[in-house]
């Protein structure tokens, strides 16, 4: 009968237990020994996941230098949850040394070494289990974008599956004509090494900020030039997808990001016009519908206490030379993160909620122009076995 009660008991534990967010169960895993083994099981971790999700828990940014070849050590964690919260500036003191961060995909991140660096390397880790896997970083290149993707359906996995995972390196070449043009290489946690795809996309722009967002087994990364370079992990197809406003469009010098909400690749545009928020209903009719959209003379009546004169302020960017008073830095799960003047804001396109997350100080600032800015996700998805 004790045997049958504790097995009851258990069997209680484990459902309660796997309904609660993982950011509550890091440290509900410090109880006991019993609670430590429950949630760090495989089982409870699907469990876990089919029962919560991924639930976004705040924006990882780290500042880059727009033409030193140094690369600025401070990595900023910024919680969505705004009250009681502070910015965390040691999240990834567990690798073995300073990081630049690349990628976010489910809770795992991409990151590599600070260059210069004697050995540089890419770290594949999970911030929130301290689990890391490190591979080498052949003919490293400090401008190149390396994209994670990271596949975990826990509906339709088995409990003992390997969590496998890609990378893809993303290169700007020019050939003997001078038609510029981006090649594609693989990296895979099964074999272990890298290897070039066959694929390759024209493409004279830029990739700029939010590089690498995994939708659906396809990569999305902005360019400078109103497109969206996309790749087809699986399939190793690229193309460009054209977004739903072009900059001509305005006056002055609109400022975008993209991101995912719902399984959808989003586009956010900051222009005098307001702010807009579309989402990509077809990628072959490269079809764009608006989800969102409020002039900037609301924005600053709803929340006059944080905003004075924006539109004004706004719309004074008429050439690329000057910096965006309103910029757009990442979106997920229907939370903008954008910075207004000296401050960084979180907005909730959902709720129609404002809140400050934190002021540029905060962030201990060396160069604010084009930061790195990953959307994540607490996650108890090991690595140990990827």
């Amino acid at each position: 009968m004790k045997k049958f009660q504790s097995f009851l008991n258990n069997d209680i534990m484990f459902d309660v237990l796997s309904r609660i967010p993982a950011k509550l169960l890091l440290g509900l895993k410090c109880i006991s020994r019993d609670w430590h083994h429950t949630i760090s099981s495989r089982a409870f971790i699907k469990a876990q996941l089919e029962n919560t999700g991924l639930v976004l828990t705040g924006f990882i940014l780290q500042e880059k230098f727009m033409w030193c070849k140094v690369d600025i050590k401070a990595v900023n964690y910024i919680p969505v949850e705004t009250i009681g919260a502070r910015v965390q500036h040691m999240v990834f003191n567990f690798l073995p040394e300073e990081v630049v961060v690349l990628a976010s995909c489910k809770g795992i991140v991409c990151c590599r070494s600070c260059l210069p660096s004697r050995e540089p390397t890419i770290y594949v880790c999970n911030p929130s289990n301290k689990e890391w896997i490190q591979l080498k970083w052949p003919a490293h290149d400090r401008r190149e974008s390396i994209a994670l993707a990271f596949d975990f359906e826990p509906s339709k996995d088995s409990i003992d599956i390997s969590y496998k995972f890609k990378l893809v390196r993303v290169k700007q070449v020019e050939n003997m004509e001078e038609e510029l043009f981006f090649t594609f290489e693989l990296y895979s946690s099964e074999t272990r090494t890298w290897r070039k795809s066959n694929e390759i996309c024209q493409c004279h722009s830029n990739l700029i900020k939010n590089k690498g967002i995994y939708i659906g087994g396809v990569l999305h990364w902005l360019t400078d030039d109103d497109q969206v370079l996309t790749f087809d992990v699986e399939k190793e197809l690229s193309w460009l997808i054209s977004v739903p406003v072009p900059s001509l469009e305005f006056r002055t010098v609109p400022e975008a990001c993209i991101g995912e909400s719902e399984g959808r690749l989003h586009y956010v545009q900051v222009s005098e016009e307001g702010l807009h928020v579309w989402y990509l209903e077809d990628y072959y009719e490269f079809k764009w519908t608006l989800k969102h959209s409020k002039s900037l003379e609301e924005i600053e009546g709803e929340y006059p206490h944080f905003f004075l004169n924006l539109k004004n302020r706004v719309s004074e960017r008429v050439s690329l030379d000057s910096s965006p008073w309103m910029n757009p830095l990442g979106f997920k799960d229907g939370v903008l993160l954008m910075k207004v003047s000296a401050n960084l804001f979180m907005y909730d396109i959902k709720k129609n909620k404002m809140a400050q997350a934190c002021s540029i100080l905060d962030l201990n600032p060396q160069s604010t122009s084009n930061p790195t800015v990953l959307p994540h996700s607490l996650s108890l998805v090991p690595l140990n076995h990827a």
